[in-house]
């Protein structure tokens, strides 16, 4: 099975100007199509250092994909990069320029003369006509490698990569194989702690296991490589039934589920009418809250509270509106210390706790709540 890379170019990109969107929605295509990504590198406008990471890149994997620097404009160096990197000169196409001027055409103007550019590929090089754009693309074969360069225009980069590129990629290399990637979301434990569980499963090899933290939650990832869905499908199963076993309910849900849905989706299950309180958070409760869209949550308020506060204002505030739950954070940034209150008010108990926190405090405002909504999903689910 081949190996890929990523070369995103530009300048703007290492500068911190835009974000590289190009690279994500590329791995998750070759991923699609069974294709294993093993890097990606981004590298400025200078046609050298361009090259030499083209060469690098061409030693480790068999498919290499640049996106950007095919515009019209002298800081526009893919094209001699590539040449370079093959030893090889450009050559002016005639059926690219007059694709130019077509495009160009629609816009009612004539194509100006630094838009010739365009039309120079590297010698020898199967041309990839751009129907969204004005950058004609490439890809430049050797026995064992594809070096493909897309345009660096995000919608121009996914039309010729699903119009041209995957074909390509899956008629050359054969490709009948599928990576599928499942997600599964925790809360409640550690990054650490889940380790201490599942990590002898991380040592598969198909499926894969891996962890990624967040504020409060941890992602199991699984990722399977298979010839069918239904075949990919079984065999994450099998992994995710023995990962549920041994963690029963701080697993909350899987793929595009969110905390806040599933925890008032089982409030909602219970009959409970749900308000919330928080301090020190700057409204992230209410916004996660009110995100979730479910008709059990009757109120949301935001008060600034002084320590010890939040249990008796929480009690006042789920009298007033008759609710029969109520859930309220608090978070304190002090110089020595950082904290939080939680506190949950069912029908059933009365929860309490006193969290200490290391982090940077704008961190603690997806933190805090997210432990809070945890409490909250572990107690409407009993």
């Amino acid at each position: 099975m081949p190996a890929a890379e990523i070369i995103t170019i530009g300048t703007e990109i290492l500068l911190g100007e835009i974000v590289d969107t190009n690279t994500r929605y590329i791995a998750r295509n070759l991923r699609d199509i069974g294709v294993d990504l093993y890097r990606t590198i981004t590298i400025g406008d200078n046609a050298e250092r361009i090259a030499e990471s083209i060469r690098e890149s061409m030693q480790r994997a068999e498919i290499v994909i640049t996106t950007g620097g095919l515009g019209p404009t002298i800081d526009d160096p893919t094209r001699d990069a590539v040449a370079l990197a093959m030893g090889v000169k450009t050559e002016f196409r005639p059926e690219l320029w007059a694709q130019i001027e077509k495009r160009v055409s629609l816009y009612g103007r004539k194509p100006s003369e630094n838009q010739k550019r365009q039309a120079y590929v590297p010698q020898g090089a199967i041309a990839l006509e751009n129907p969204v754009g004005t950058a004609p693309c490439f890809i430049v074969e050797t026995e064992r490698n594809a070096l493909i360069s897309l345009p660096g225009v995000p919608r121009e980069m996914e039309t010729v990569l699903h119009n041209a590129v995957i074909p390509y990629l899956q008629k050359r290399y054969n490709l009948h194989e599928i990576i599928k990637v499942r997600l599964l979301h925790t809360s409640g434990v550690g990054e650490g702690r889940l380790d201490e569980k599942i990590g002898d499963l991380e040592q598969l090899r198909n499926p894969t296991v891996g962890l990624a933290a967040h504020a409060g939650v941890v992602d199991i990832r699984l990722a399977v490589k298979a010839k069918t869905e239904a075949e990919a499908n079984e065999m994450l199963a099998e992994v995710e039934e023995e990962i549920r076993q041994r963690l029963g309910k701080i697993v909350f849900g899987t793929d595009q589920d969110q905390l806040e849905s599933v925890a008032l989706a089982a409030v909602e299950e219970r009959g409970w009418q749900l308000v919330s309180l928080e301090s020190g958070l700057e409204g992230r409760l209410a916004r996660q809250l009110k995100k979730a869209a479910s008709p059990s949550l009757l109120k949301s308020e935001e008060k600034k509270l002084a320590p010890a506060e939040l249990l008796p204002v929480l009690q006042k505030l789920k009298a007033e509106n008759g609710a029969d739950a109520a859930l309220g954070v608090a978070f304190f940034a002090g110089e020595k210390e950082q904290r939080a209150e939680l506190v949950l008010l069912t029908p059933d108990e009365e929860k309490t706790r006193d969290l200490r926190y290391g982090g940077h405090p704008k961190n603690a405002l997806r933190w805090a709540p997210n432990i809070a909504i945890n409490i909250l999903r572990r107690a409407a689910q009993k």
